[in-house]
């Protein structure tokens, strides 16, 4: 049988097809311009400029690969013109304020920048005449999350504890509504629009410079020759290489594009269910993969809370998309690890491996 997942198959969705993309100067933004440049597609990005440099979007020369446009999600009339004017066959929504404990610090414009930029890109795709198919990704901390050992489904309960979680439960709403009044299947003849969303877990990979996030701290303090600072080191996530979730919503924006009354309808993309580390597991394999270093406990009941358990369960993608994650967490890890080891100069050239090594397995 033929691999769902494949530079091949994935081609056939994508190649000559016009591509647009939100976000697309952050860390899985930039992944997705190099993967869709390898299919064939025609991009166009709408975000914000890159928040740090070093960037993954600097280092791959990302402006090289797409037209990217350099504006807010929140301008709605800015946003309605780019589109407009590009016609896009494929629209990604990755722009977002992506990171939990900013979001306790800028709550309203977490809201504003993740819920309302949602509602402005849905209303500007709704003005166009053109089919287009729409993936909205959100994260797996849509859910209510009860803390226990359970696998979320896609029809679980939506909620969220802190604000960045709550504004994109938020956004899956923003997005149940556009498909109900304005995408509906039932009527897909006459506005030609098929809308679904992605909830992934927990990202790594090469590339990301954020702060707040595991990867990148590990790597700073290893780089420094510092301990690494672990807040919840028993807390257990979602973890997956980069690769797989972006695959993932290419598959889903794909078929959908066929289909668009099977796929118009949410999607979990994460690691299998035996395959959840602690984030302490996690920080052991990163140290034992780049040869040394230690970690330190920073546990502090006083922190902004984030959650200590969280699991999703991808049986709706594995029976309805086929699709399954090819890297296990510590393969992932791995190559996370060797991506920040490659000298600065052969990084995009690496990027482009791991893109063509993980279709090709």
């Amino acid at each position: 049988m033929e691999k769902m997942v494949s530079k091949q198959s994935l081609a056939h969705f994508y190649n000559n097809k016009k591509v647009f993309v939100t976000g697309h100067t952050g860390f899985k933004g930039s992944w997705l311009l190099l993967l869709l440049k390898e299919l064939g597609a025609t991009v166009k990005g709408y975000a914000l400029q890159p928040e740090c440099e070093p960037s993954l979007f600097s280092i791959i020369n990302a402006g090289s690969l797409s037209e990217s446009v350099i504006a807010d999600i929140r301008d709605i009339n800015h946003l309605k013109k780019e589109i407009a004017i590009f016609q896009p066959d494929y629209v990604f929504h990755l722009a977002a304020q992506p990171l939990v404990r900013r979001s306790y610090n800028i709550p309203a414009e977490t809201f504003e920048v993740n819920v309302a930029g949602t509602a402005n890109l849905l209303e500007s795709i709704s003005a166009l005449s053109n089919k287009c198919t729409i993936v909205v990704i959100t994260t797996d901390k849509v859910y209510e999350n009860k803390e226990q050992h359970i696998l979320y489904k896609e029809d679980d309960t939506l909620g969220g504890y802190d604000p960045y979680s709550a504004s994109k439960a938020c956004t899956e709403l923003v997005v149940s509504s556009f498909r109900n009044s304005f995408f509906n299947i039932t009527q897909f003849d006459k506005h030609q629009k098929a809308l679904a969303s992605a909830r992934a877990g927990n990202v790594i990979g090469g590339g990301d410079w954020s702060t707040d996030r595991i990867i990148p701290d590990i790597i700073r303090s290893l780089q420094a020759k510092q301990n690494i600072i672990v807040r919840n080191p028993s807390s257990v996530r979602p973890w997956q290489h980069v690769l797989e979730p972006l695959t993932g919503y290419l598959l889903l924006g794909g078929l959908l594009n066929q289909h668009h009354e099977k796929y118009s309808t949410a999607f979990n993309f994460g690691p299998l269910a035996g395959d959840h580390l602690t984030v302490k597991d996690l920080v052991k394999k990163a140290i034992e993969s780049w040869g040394s270093g230690n970690w330190t406990d920073a546990s502090n009941p006083g922190q902004p809370h984030e959650a200590g358990l969280l699991q999703l369960d991808i049986t709706k993608a594995q029976q309805e998309l086929k699709w399954i994650p090819k890297l296990d967490a510590a393969s992932s890890i791995n190559w996370a690890i060797d991506w920040y080891k490659q000298p600065d100069k052969e990084k995009k050239e690496f990027t482009l491996q791991q893109i063509n090594t993980y279709l090709a397995l």
